[in-house]
């Protein structure tokens, strides 16, 4: 594992700089990070503008402790900050710098392709950071066409809110800070249970894995997908994210592909939670 992703909001900073203390003597380490959002008043701002994006980039440099970004992404940029230009002058003056390598976009979770398609349509950018599991796959025609003219693509959420990794059960209880305890409603998570179940989990009894490892092996069964990126927070995390993975039978990955028409109506509840 040599990817790692991050952003200069999360934790205010504080991200940054502990996987720049954990990584400084790594120099087969590839970073990623993110600009656009800030904390001002408690309250969050976003800012696309090209001073602050620069301003920033430097901020990340020093706590990262590195003299390039290997990747940099606007973070959930929309497309009016897009078409008023700032913030792609702001990348491109700094790749020009080498102070970054690459730079891209980390897109919306439920509707990514215009913001997406504008980039692609004037070939800026380099890449798209996007939510493509198992269960979201709205994504896909984004990929297959991004990839196509040479995008480099990195799917998040591959466990989709913990439900691809066959832990959570109808009566599953979620903390108050926790974002699953409005996004997961009793009839989401049945809903969902149900079709995993039904449909989902006989494919990763088929194909020898486990749920986590079927979920990852499902997108890096794409080969238009660059990395994925599962959250970890423990070392147990990442042997259950890193290992076992493989390319699914064609015709698993096509039946689960096809299941997207199901997932929508759940995606579509998922969404009105915010």
């Amino acid at each position: 594992m040599n990817f790692f992703d991050t952003a200069d909001f999360y934790g205010l900073g504080h991200s940054e700089k502990l996987l720049g203390e954990a990584q400084r003597n790594n120099k087969e380490a590839i970073i990623a990070t993110k600009v656009g959002h800030r904390a001002i008043d408690d309250k969050i701002v976003l800012d696309y503008s090209k001073e602050y994006i620069i301003k920033a980039c430097e901020a990340s440099l020093k706590r990262l402790g590195r003299d390039v970004i290997d990747y940099y992404q606007l973070h959930s940029a929309r497309l009016n900050h897009l078409q008023d230009g700032e913030c792609i002058e702001a990348m491109e003056i700094l790749k020009q710098q080498g102070k970054i390598r690459y730079w891209g976009l980390s897109l919306n979770t439920f509707y990514p392709s215009a913001e997406a398609d504008y980039l692609l349509e004037k070939e800026l950018g380099d890449g798209f950071q996007l939510v493509f599991n198992l269960i979201n796959q709205r994504a896909l025609s984004t990929v297959k066409n991004a990839a196509g003219k040479g995008y480099g693509i990195i799917a998040r959420m591959p466990l989709q809110f913990g439900l691809l990794t066959g832990k959570l059960r109808s009566d599953s209880q979620f903390a108050a800070d926790d974002h699953r305890s409005f996004r997961l409603t009793p009839e989401i998570l049945s809903r969902s249970l149900s079709l995993l179940e039904e449909k989902v989990w006989p494919v990763a009894q088929e194909e020898k894995l486990s749920p986590t490892q079927l979920a990852m092996s499902f997108i890096v069964s794409y080969p238009e997908i660059s990395t994925v990126i599962p959250g970890i927070r423990t070392e147990e995390h990442v042997q259950q994210n890193t290992t076992g993975l493989k390319a699914l039978q064609a015709d698993n990955r096509m039946f689960l592909e096809q299941l997207s028409s199901q997932w929508e109506v759940i995606l579509q509840l998922m969404e009105q939670q915010g």
